[in-house]
């Protein structure tokens, strides 16, 4: 009878060590989960992922469509394709596209005119 009592009795006392190592195991795991804080910078990361997304969006757009860059002046963006398509149509003759591109970067670059002076009030 006493290696029955043995037998239980180390038993209880390996179920009771097991319990105890299950019961700080739950704790770390709680203590884990409770105290664990957000990511830094996780709303900057977010941020940024939109800010690329919207520039994309508009990169996409000046590289794909028709659009005024200076109305005024009569500076158009043009797709990519067109464009490429155009330089190599006016570039079959290259002196007059030289001079046709030296003209229309004058044209785009042309400071504008100067404002007129207020006239002196004491004059």
């Amino acid at each position: 009878m006493k290696s029955e009592s043995d037998t239980a009795r180390l038993t209880a006392c390996a179920v009771g060590i097991f319990g105890t190592f299950l019961i700080v195991a739950m704790l770390v795991l709680a203590m884990r989960h409770y105290t664990q804080r957000a990511q830094v910078g996780a709303k900057r990361v977010e941020e940024r992922y939109k800010f690329l997304q919207d520039q994309r969006a508009a990169d996409a757009k000046a590289i794909n469509e028709y659009d005024w860059v200076d109305k005024d002046k009569g500076i158009v963006r043009l797709p990519i394709q067109r464009a490429v398509e155009l330089t190599l149509q006016e570039w079959q003759n290259p002196a007059a596209a030289r001079s046709n591109l030296i003209s229309r970067v004058e044209k785009a670059t042309a400071a504008p005119p100067k404002a007129p002076e207020k006239p002196n009030i004491y004059e």
